[in-house]
């Protein structure tokens, strides 16, 4: 009688490590902002003659106001969603597009405005409280990982004229301590980052008619002018204490 009740003791005691253990390893997401229809809702037609190619000129990142190097996914990303709606013959990455190209093209322009809070604080005191438990209250004590993203879309037919698209989602992912992993941060990216470029789809379906190729004639194309100038420097003073000599 004895053994069968500690064996049933060992098997709540597996039975509470696997449920802890699997509890522990949990993890949701929540984004916010997403377009309450798809793509898909909005269907205009275009025919082949109609369509103009787009080269992307210039994608500028910034994460949490920090300027960064433009991550090439993103940009596929990006083009990927263009070519899925079927508006431009065809589209060239600023990687490898031919910038001096003529005839009726449509240039864009994109920056990603970046924001990410790991709550290192919150995480922190959790982490503590975590260690000070032997780990027992991993299974019960939530984490949260902030990511938010602004995306502004400019784009110049070749008469000059600009379309300017906004886009802006954002998500939280909640995991406890044995869900942190980078696949976690990717995902939640992944989401957010598909949800705000298709606001900007939505927005760019909406002005078909404003790309067509008759839209507009090439020669009254007028012409640009750009301004050339170096980025100003925010000099900050460093101060310098010294000790006078002897």
């Amino acid at each position: 009688m004895r053994n069968k009740t500690n064996g049933i003791w060992f098997l709540h005691a597996c039975l509470g490590l696997l449920l802890g253990v699997n509890v522990g390893c949990s993890r949701w997401m929540e984004v916010l902002g997403a377009p309450e229809s798809p793509v898909e809702g909005s269907v205009h037609t275009i025919s082949r003659d109609e369509q103009v190619p787009l080269v992307i000129e210039q994608v500028l990142v910034t994460r949490n106001g920090a300027p960064q190097n433009p991550m090439p996914e993103t940009e596929q990303r990006l083009l990927g969603m263009m070519r899925g709606i079927g508006l431009f013959s065809r589209l060239e990455s600023s990687q490898s597009a031919d910038l001096s190209v003529g005839g009726k093209t449509i240039r864009a322009r994109v920056s990603f405005d970046e924001a990410i809070d790991p709550h290192a604080g919150a995480a922190a005191l959790k982490g503590i409280v975590i260690g000070a438990s032997m780990f027992l209250l991993a299974p019960v004590i939530p984490l949260q990982y902030d990511y938010a993203t602004h995306m502004t879309l400019e784009l110049e037919r070749w008469d000059g004229e600009l379309k300017h698209y906004e886009g802006q989602s954002a998500g939280t992912a909640h995991y406890h301590l044995f869900g942190a992993t980078p696949i976690m941060l990717d995902e939640l990216r992944g989401h957010v980052t598909e949800s705000c470029l298709t606001v900007l789809m939505e927005q760019l379906v909406k002005d078909t008619t404003f790309y067509y190729a008759s839209s507009a004639p090439l020669e009254d194309r007028p012409i640009r002018s750009v301004a050339v100038k170096s980025k100003r420097r925010d000099l900050s003073v460093v101060p310098v204490s010294t000790t006078p000599g002897r």
